[in-house]
């Protein structure tokens, strides 16, 4: 799954020319259609542009400041409202910078009739700092999101995983799902569980149309489901841990994407703990941060962060009996890294719309 030299944009002058640097300012503006259009709504980009931003990440070409929370219902608001500000700029071959503001409100799809999360990316020119591109953050967002999944299953999980577990069955599930089992021929199994039946119902039809060859179960609770995975993926909004140590089998690979699923005990029972990137796992009292905070976990606990484990530096799994778990907080360099792919496409494919800054 290696980014190959000609899958790679090329840092050219004629490229960056193309790309649309270094001309008269304007922003290409591209809504979700279009970049589904140029195969963001797949996840073979995804994937690729992932394993290129965890390398980066490894060998320290990037920078990435912690990103704010803004709460407007402070203390007492659910822990999935918020906007989140993601900054970062991305080396490599065409280095960019940019912005992903991402807003949510765990109640939108019953109380609005919308989406959960929402928001936009913004692309600048590493060079002269001028923003080149703005675009439609939810489809890049939920695609990066199972593209780590993707990824970290290749080093983390048993090479021959045929069964995967999901507790939350929205788009974010959605996404994780169709990601795994586009690039994971082999599963068999998938056990879905979610508060609302008529969510699970709804994946389940939708999963077993694209890949009628799996068997799709939904579980009569998280229990039964997490049980079943041979690689488990939590995509919801809890905000209390409520998976212990005791459901995961041995041998599980848990993805712990919604990040406040499972219990303390997991995290110091488990067998390798992995994140994205400690400054931004170890913080907001996350369950990995209330850990630090007790004294029960520290930096020289944590396994590895998984870019370190893309190239090679730390091992993955290492054996087929060991349970690991992935702390994902979610890193700005992904959603730019995955919005530089599509951005340099739009420009081949002539795709978007062209905004005049002035």
């Amino acid at each position: 799954m290696t980014i190959q030299q000609q899958d790679r944009p090329q840092a050219s002058a004629d490229v960056q020319k193309q790309a649309g640097f270094h001309t008269a300012p304007e922003l290409l503006y591209l809504n979700r259609e279009a970049i589904a259009s140029l195969g963001g709504g797949s996840s073979k980009l995804y994937a690729e542009a992932l394993e290129e931003a965890l390398s980066l990440h490894a060998r320290g070409d990037y920078v990435q400041p912690l990103k704010p929370y803004l709460r407007s219902a402070g203390k007492d608001g659910h822990i999935a409202d918020r906007i989140i500000a993601m900054p970062a700029h991305v080396g490599g071959e065409l280095p960019l910078s940019g912005i992903k503001w991402i807003g949510s409100k765990h109640d939108n799809p019953q109380a609005r009739g919308l989406e959960r999360a929402s928001g936009v990316i913004v692309l600048n020119d590493a060079e002269s700092n001028y923003p080149v591109a703005v675009m439609e953050a939810g489809l890049i967002s939920s695609m990066r999101t199972a593209a780590v999944t993707v990824v970290a299953a290749r080093y983390l999980a048993r090479s021959s995983f045929a069964t995967i577990a999901c507790v939350g069955c929205g788009l974010i599930a959605k996404a994780q799902l169709t990601s795994l089992l586009e690039h994971y021929t082999h599963v068999s199994d998938v056990h879905l569980f979610d508060q609302s039946q008529a969510a699970a119902e709804r994946l389940a039809e939708t999963l077993h149309t694209a890949f009628p060859n799996v068997r799709v179960t939904i579980a009569a609770s998280a229990e039964k489901a997490v049980r079943e995975g041979e690689v488990v993926v939590t995509c919801t909004v809890a905000d209390s841990p409520y998976i212990p140590f005791e459901w995961l089998q041995k041998g599980a690979f848990v993805s712990n994407i919604s990040i406040m699923d499972v219990h303390k005990e997991a995290y110091i029972m488990a067998d390798k703990v992995i994140v994205d990137d400690w400054e931004q796992s170890n913080r907001e009292k996350k369950v990995l941060n209330q850990l630090v905070l007790e004294g029960r976990f520290s930096r020289e606990q944590l396994h590895a962060e998984l870019g370190e484990i893309v190239i090679g530096s730390k091992p993955g799994r290492e054996n087929k009996d060991e349970i690991i778990i992935l702390n994902p907080m979610g890193m700005a360099i992904e959603d730019i890294a995955c919005a530089r792919r599509i951005y340099i496409e739009a420009f081949k494919e002539g795709a978007g719309v062209r905004l005049p800054l002035y």
